[in-house]
């Protein structure tokens, strides 16, 4: 069954890279970027593992943790983290989950039979300290997935945690921001949004990034 946006992301014990891990237990009050990959020692999971393993201080700065999760057992796992730290010049220092009986490839849909019956897709899922499900991503196997979306998006998940806004197409941190629609009242405007904001219509309201200076 496919999960939804604000779903309980499933608790689950399996074998990785570091040992057993229990999921919501190893995640602790942090944000998670869990994502899956067809095989070991293919080219594209190789590049995207290295470039996840460079953002570790950007992930570290947003609260963040991140595991992949590979159909394959945890000793060819650990085989396979040499070569990317050789192939991409990174230090693989987060967890590869071995999910060689496919239980939580099953739990979380990463396996669409339409594509392999084996291996997983490359499904992306981003879950607060709540546990919740907040964002999902799925890439055909032959595509690397861009992890400048992925931190883009965490800053906007965080930011309108905090804040009542959202963000525009293409929004990065330190942008302008939309006073949603749920707010009408002039006063509460005022309050909420003390640096003001432009109207281009009555709907599309600009307001500087609250948090920022």
């Amino acid at each position: 069954m496919a999960l939804h946006l604000g779903d309980t992301a499933p608790d689950f014990e399996q074998d990785s890279t570091i040992g057993k891990i229990k999921f919501h237990e190893w995640a602790g009050n942090s944000w998670v970027v869990l994502f899956s990959h067809p095989a070991d020692f293919t080219p594209v999971c190789t590049t995207e593992l290295g470039l996840t393993a460079k953002l570790k201080s950007e992930f570290d700065k947003r609260n963040v943790k991140a595991i992949a999760l590979s159909v394959d057992p945890a000793d060819k796992h650990r085989e396979w983290v040499k070569d990317i730290e050789d192939t991409q010049n990174a230090t693989v220092d987060f967890p590869i989950i071995a999910d060689a009986d496919t239980r939580v490839a099953q739990l979380y849909d990463m396996i669409h039979p339409n594509q392999s019956e084996t291996m997983t897709v490359r499904s992306l899922f981003i879950i607060d300290p709540k546990k919740k499900v907040r964002l999902t991503i799925t890439y055909p196997m032959s595509t690397g997935r861009n992890f400048d979306e992925v931190l883009r998006v965490i800053d906007a998940l965080q930011l309108t945690d905090g804040y009542t806004v959202a963000t525009p197409g293409n929004w990065r941190d330190g942008d302008d921001v939309i006073i949603p629609l749920s707010i009408q009242d002039e006063d509460v405007i005022k309050q909420k949004y003390p640096k003001g904001y432009t109207a281009p219509r009555p709907y599309l309201r600009m307001t500087p990034q609250p948090n920022r200076s």
